[in-house]
């Protein structure tokens, strides 16, 4: 029997590269999972907020660059011993709103204190010890009886009867008054009480029965009204010289029998501090920003996703978010909390916003925080930047610190656009502030009825968050113009937006 061949020494070695190579390759793959999976945990079962802790802080003690503004601030929000907290003074009795009406209720003494113990006079009254409290009272609910005046004329009978005239309402003939209809549409996107849940409070403190469809018959019909008013606020929105934008994810129901819905989305668009307006897709293609902005050659700001590029006018400046850019860093603190490489490029950042949030402490106008970003911010850009590149290269490939390396570079023009244009805020955070509505009340109603009911519902929308940041009572403003909105001219519309309606009240 012949011995088995061995083999070749350069064979040999050629075998290990390759079982070397697998080996490398199924390290790193195995870290990445890992990596993703702790990720998912923390989305799941991790805290809310993005800050830095106490512990992360201390990484960098001997490091001179780190502020000391930005490392007390971050550590106002790490978790703190109760033997170490500090005695914080009470503020004292909150004082009660000014403009709302007070209704006095006064207790007289008991028999035994009328009278004095001394000489057994009645005593007088000289004064009242006065406490405040907010009270309520149960809404009402009544019958409004609506009797029109009829005239006429005793001896000209041949000239008839006239009646006075009806005024307008929002659903003519409709069982409900126009306040119950607009605190429908209050209650289910203010408050974010479903329908159904309406029906079943009307049904338990009345004893009327209203079905769900009926109110939802309601609530259509204003967003129906609503429909030119959108319109009017988009071009509103797109004749001024900035704008943010965002989308997210609503179900639609489809009747196509399928037994699940479809996925559509409300891309939001809006000026920080002013109009804010929703705009209803059926997808997340670049189609839907493409349509709403049309020919806008102003500042837009946006994430980083594909759907905004290429759309707009030529001359349109488009911006990136610094919180996206940070937020995939600080998930590669979350995965890693004791991370040397990512850890100082958050807290650069942080470094960033404390230069804006230091503007509004100080109340400063636009040109004069301009000037306080070019003493303060340019410097900060130049060591983030530096930071990220030497980051990048001793990131692990598909790892999330390589991927926020690649994202904050490939859009590095586009975040530094602040030191060019003044009015340019940092971040979106103000529009994603505007998405939460829209998150609360999606996991109350659920879902969007049918396609024809998006755009109305992105209509009611527009108007309700519009007016939260106007600062504009939502009941006062659907109550003013909804009755007659249908025969108003469209010319006239642009006059009776929540911005404009804002800007009389507040001559």
């Amino acid at each position: 029997m012949s011995a088995p061949s061995i083999p070749s020494a350069p064979a040999d070695l050629e075998l290990i590269a390759q079982l070397k190579s697998k080996l490398q390759y199924a390290e790193l793959r195995i870290r990445v999972l890992e990596e993703r999976l702790r990720l998912m945990r923390i989305e799941k079962y991790g805290a809310g907020g993005e800050k830095l802790s106490q512990a992360q802080m201390q990484l960098f003690e001997l490091e001179p660059v780190v502020s000391e503004m930005i490392e007390q601030a971050e550590s106002e929000h790490a978790p703190v011993h109760r033997s170490t907290k500090k005695s914080v003074k009470h503020p004292g009795r909150q004082e009660l709103p000014a403009n709302l009406p007070r209704v006095e209720r006064i207790l007289p003494c008991a028999l035994d204190q009328r009278v004095c113990k001394r000489c057994g006079k009645e005593t007088v009254v000289i004064g009242y010890e006065e406490s405040s409290q907010l009270d309520v009272e149960p809404a009402k609910y009544f019958v409004l009886v609506t009797k029109r005046e009829k005239r006429a004329c005793r001896l000209c009978e041949e000239l008839g009867v006239v009646s006075a005239p009806l005024p307008r309402r929002i659903i003519e003939k409709c069982l409900a008054s126009d306040r119950i209809v607009i605190d429908t549409v209050v209650s289910k996107y203010c408050n974010h009480t479903p329908l159904y849940r309406q029906s079943m409070i009307l049904e338990r403190d009345l004893g009327l029965e209203i079905s769900r469809a009926t109110l939802d018959g309601w609530v259509l019909k204003v967003g129906e009204l609503l429909i030119p008013m959108f319109e009017a606020m988009r071009r509103e929105l797109i004749s001024g010289t900035y704008i943010q934008a965002d989308e997210t994810p609503v179900d639609l129901q489809t009747r196509e029998g399928r037994g699940r819905n479809h996925q559509a989305y409300l891309w939001q668009y809006s000026r920080p501090g002013g109009t804010v307006v929703f705009d209803f897709r059926l997808g997340r293609g670049r189609d839907g920003p493409k349509r709403f902005l049309g020919q806008f050659e102003s500042i837009l700001q946006t994430d980083g996703y594909a759907a905004y590029v290429q759309i707009g006018g030529p001359r349109m400046v488009h911006a990136a978010c610094w919180s996206h850019a940070r937020r995939q860093f600080f998930e590669a603190v979350q995965l890693n909390p004791r991370d040397p490489v990512a850890t100082p490029i958050v807290t650069r950042m942080d470094e960033l916003f404390a230069v804006d949030a230091e503007a509004r402490r100080k109340a400063l106008s636009v040109t004069a925080r301009h000037v306080q970003r070019q003493e303060t911010a340019k410097p900060l850009l130049d060591d983030i930047r530096s930071k990220i590149e030497a980051a990048q290269s001793v990131a692990l490939p598909a790892s999330a610190l390589s991927k926020a390396c690649q994202y904050a570079l490939a859009l590095w023009k586009k975040l530094t656009r602040f030191l060019e244009y003044p009015e340019l805020e940092l971040s979106t955070n103000l529009a994603e502030n505007s998405m939460r509505p829209v998150a609360l009340g999606r996991k109350n109603w659920l879902h969007i009825g049918s396609p024809q009911a998006g755009p109305k519902v992105a209509a009611i929308l527009s108007v309700v968050e519009s007016c939260r940041r106007l600062k504009v009572p939502v009941r006062d403003y659907l109550s003013a113009i909804l009755p007659g909105l249908a025969d108003v001219a469209i010319q006239r519309l642009p006059d009776l937006t929540p911005n404009a309606w804002a800007f009389v009240r507040l001559k």
